[in-house]
């Protein structure tokens, strides 16, 4: 397993302290569902498997979130992150050999364009792989966010 936390944020907030418990529950529940379905389904099946186990596990999931881009109060791209879970933690989830840079930048401008400070990304590869991004709200002063 690979497991790496990335952080663009204060050191004021440490990766251990910005919702520990429910990433450990998240995270509990990914191997779960790797464990039960193994290797080899698309990201869809993994997606509606994580949701159940998520909420079995007492966590709001929201399926598809849209997110907006804005540049100077004008839309100029809409998104949708695989799964928000208690409207606090962004999941962006793969089924690829391993994971490269540009899944993590994905999952880092879904922090950007929204009001959310942590996501991680998951995958369901033929070894499971999770990494835990944070951007906070201090660093996206200058963007305007939408709920």
């Amino acid at each position: 397993m690979n497991f790496e936390s990335d952080s663009e944020m204060d050191t004021d907030i440490t990766i251990e302290s910005l919702y520990k418990e429910k990433t450990e529950s998240i995270i509990a529940g990914f191997f779960k569902v790797y464990n039960s379905l193994g290797f080899g389904f698309l990201e869809k099946e993994y997606e509606n498997a994580l949701r159940i186990e998520l909420k079995d596990r007492g966590h709001s999931v929201q399926m598809q979130f849209p997110i907006t881009v804005y540049y100077e109060n004008h839309s100029v791209g809409h998104y949708f992150a695989d799964l928000l879970v208690d409207d606090k933690i962004i999941l962006e989830i793969k089924t690829v050999e391993t994971l490269i840079n540009e899944h993590e930048c994905q999952l880092i401008n879904y922090l950007k364009a929204t009001e959310y400070e942590i996501g991680l990304l998951l995958n369901f590869g033929k070894k499971p792989e999770i990494k835990r991004k944070i951007y906070t709200n201090n660093l996206k002063k200058n963007l305007h966010i939408h709920k």
